[in-house]
C-alpha cells in the first residue's frame, strides 16, 4: 500500500482512528526530531470536514491531555482568542461586536485585518507566547472562526521565522490538497480558496 493510499484511508476514516494516527505520529521520535522534512519548516496540516468541528474540538482536548500524560506538552494557539486579545488591548472588540450591523462589511473586514495584521500584530503575539512556554509541539486552532480577516496561509508564512524550532500542527476545517498542475492549496470549508501554501506537510502522510 502506498503512503498516499494510507493517507486517504486514515484521513477519511472515523475520528477515533484519525486520533490514534495523530497521537502515534506526534509521539514518534522522528516527528519530535523533525526528521524526514528536508530543509522545510516543521509545519503540518490536519484537514477535517467542517461539519465535524465539535467532535474535532473535543478530540483535540482529549489529545492534549493524553499527550501530557506521555510527557509531551502542547502549546495551543487559538487564532480567534488571539484576535480577541489583540482587539481587547485597543478596547475595540466590544465596539465592533456591538456596532457590527452599522458598518459596511468591507469596512469591518479592513478594521479587523488592521487589528490582527499577521506580520506586525499576530506573529509577534504568538512569538511571545512561544518564548514564555515550555512545549514540544504547537497546535494552531480557530482557523475557521477568523476567516476571512485572518488567512491561514498568511499566518503560516509569518510564523516561519518564529515557529521553526518545534513542530507546528494546524487543524484546518477544509481540504489541503496537492497536485502537479496547481501545487498545494488550502481550501477552507472545502470550497473557499484560502491560498496556495507549499511548505506544510499533511500529517496523515506521516508514518507512525
Amino acid at each position: 500500500m502506498t503512503i498516499q493510499n494510507s493517507k486517504s484511508k486514515v484521513q477519511n476514516g472515523p475520528i477515533p482512528e484519525r486520533f490514534e494516527h495523530i497521537h502515534k505520529v506526534i509521539c514518534s521520535r522522528r516527528f519530535q526530531r523533525m526528521e524526514g522534512i528536508g530543509n522545510e519548516v516543521p509545519f503540518f496540516v490536519v484537514p477535517y470536514c467542517p461539519t465535524e468541528q465539535n467532535e474535532i474540538a473535543e478530540m483535540l482536548q482529549t489529545l492534549i491531555r493524553k499527550l501530557k500524560k506521555d510527557g509531551i506538552h502542547v502549546l495551543e494557539i487559538n487564532l480567534y482568542d488571539i484576535a480577541k486579545e489583540l482587539a481587547d488591548e485597543l478596547e475595540d472588540w466590544d465596539y465592533w461586536i456591538k456596532h457590527e450591523a452599522e458598518h459596511d462589511k468591507q469596512e469591518l473586514l479592513e478594521a479587523l485585518q488592521s487589528l490582527t495584521d499577521a506580520e506586525t500584530k499576530l506573529a509577534p503575539t504568538i512569538e511571545a507566547k512561544i518564548q514564555s512556554a515550555e512545549f514540544e509541539v504547537m497546535f494552531l486552532t480557530g482557523v475557521g472562526e477568523v476567516f476571512p480577516y485572518i488567512r491561514s496561509h498568511t499566518v503560516l508564512n509569518n510564523l516561519q521565522r518564529v515557529a521553526k524550532y518545534r513542530p507546528t500542527i494546524m487543524f484546518f476545517p477544509g481540504d489541503y490538497s496537492h497536485s502537479l498542475e496547481e501545487g498545494a492549496s488550502l481550501d477552507l470549508f472545502g470550497r473557499l480558496r484560502d491560498d496556495k501554501y507549499y511548505r506544510a506537510f499533511n500529517l496523515y502522510e506521516r508514518e507512525t
